[in-house]
């Protein structure tokens, strides 16, 4: 039983030998924690980063497999596992853990019958949908991992390191980062229009026809992934695909109207929420809410998740793009839970006390001329201005998102 999956393991372990940088999420399985679940989007990177965790070890002390194999559709995990420990094996890696059927309760089996077992998976980014259905959540660690960054980027693909910095560390001194910065490497503002192309996943950095795959990758979270793990029936995705081709075609940042959006789809409202809820975890979407001290459901401003998803999409649908929705995305993109990202109707966003309008480098301070902690972020090189800020510098944030 083990034999061919071990093949198969030294196969992919000898595909990835040439990949030396190992991504900041590595951070998330290397560590003493017994089980570890990596959750998100297709394509962006969970394989790699377990078989990196896996490379550190001997052959016979750690094993990976995918649970969509043929082999652990026949064989079982639980059945797998077992045979591996009573090898003297000690470390599983189980990729798309949610393909196997009750994974849940065979994954709680084996963390409970063999208790020095190290365990890492990973999953659908929807998969805290169902983990707590066999009381996982006192066991599994679930770690997101998103897109890659524009410094990850840089690091993948053009080989150049540069430093992480904090929100403040960016606001207080954008000035000498950017000017540094291009002057060590003039083309940067090249490579960032490459990143906002093809840069955020790592399969786009070498990839032909990018576009196409990323969007039958989309294709598949629609038709595969929502409906597996959600109850969705297959005649209600028409719905989101409709949905999408709205948001793109409006060319500009969506903003919402739930009534009248809810109408066109001629859905519920609460379904409605439901659906942008889906969307956003599955790393399509990534909606924006105004500021407020009240709790709101509402999405003021919806947005895809990252530029490339924007421009595959638009390449589909034969649909241009504004400059201005791709800077907009890309700066959006930058935040996540440790630093909350909001629409603001003075400027464009606000994250903490500051407000943000985003533009080309002659954007003037028109709008925000009143706002004492106001930012233009320009896209440009660089800047000798203090409060604005090029566009590209924000890729270099430091953020847990």
């Amino acid at each position: 039983m083990i034999e061919p999956i071990r093949e198969k393991q030294q196969r992919l372990l000898n595909s990835i030998r040439d990949i030396e940088y190992k991504r900041e999420a590595f951070k998330y399985i290397d560590n003493r924690e017994r089980m570890v679940g990596l959750i998100g989007s297709r394509g962006v990177g969970k394989t790699t980063l377990l078989l990196q965790y896996i490379k550190q070890f001997d052959l016979d002390e750690a094993l990976y497999f995918s649970a969509d194999d043929l082999l652990v559709f026949n064989y079982g995990i639980y059945a797998i596992v077992d045979e591996f420990y009573s090898f003297g094996g000690r470390i599983v890696a189980i990729d798309e853990v949610h393909r196997f059927k009750n994974w849940s309760q065979h994954l709680k089996n084996i963390y409970d019958s063999f208790p020095d077992l190290t365990i890492r998976i990973s999953g659908s980014s929807m998969l805290n949908i169902l983990y707590e259905s066999h009381d996982l959540s006192r066991r599994l660690v679930l770690k997101r991992v998103n897109r890659l960054s524009f410094r990850e980027y840089l690091i993948l693909k053009e080989k150049i390191v540069l430093e992480a910095y904090t929100f403040e560390e960016i606001l207080d001194g954008h000035r000498k980062i950017s000017s540094q910065t291009v002057q060590k490497y003039p083309k940067i503002l090249r490579y960032f229009r490459d990143y906002l192309q093809t840069g955020c996943y790592p399969y786009g950095i070498e990839s032909e026809f990018f576009s196409e795959k990323l969007f039958n990758a989309l294709e598949k979270i629609i038709y595969d992934d929502i409906p597996s793990l959600n109850r969705i029936k297959y005649d209600q995705l028409a719905v989101f695909k409709r949905l999408i081709f709205i948001i793109v075609s409006a060319k500009v940042p969506y903003k919402v109207s739930v009534d009248r959006l809810s109408k066109e789809l001629d859905i519920s409202e609460p379904t409605l929420y439901i659906y942008f809820d889906i969307l956003n975890k599955t790393g399509i979407f990534n909606s924006v809410k105004k500021y407020s001290k009240k709790l709101s459901r509402k999405p003021d401003k919806l947005l895809f998740d990252n530029t490339n998803i924007l421009n595959a999409y638009a390449k589909e649908y034969r649909i241009g793009v504004e400059i201005g929705t791709i800077r907009e995305t890309f700066f959006a993109s930058c935040f996540g839970d440790d630093l909350i990202l909001y629409y603001s109707d003075i400027g464009d966003f606000r994250v903490d006390k500051y407000i943000f309008e985003v533009g080309g480098k002659n954007k003037t301070f028109k709008q925000i001329a009143d706002i004492e902690d106001g930012f233009l972020v320009i896209d440009t090189d660089f800047t000798t201005h203090k409060k604005k800020i090029p566009l590209w510098v924000f890729g270099l944030i430091k953020t847990d998102k």
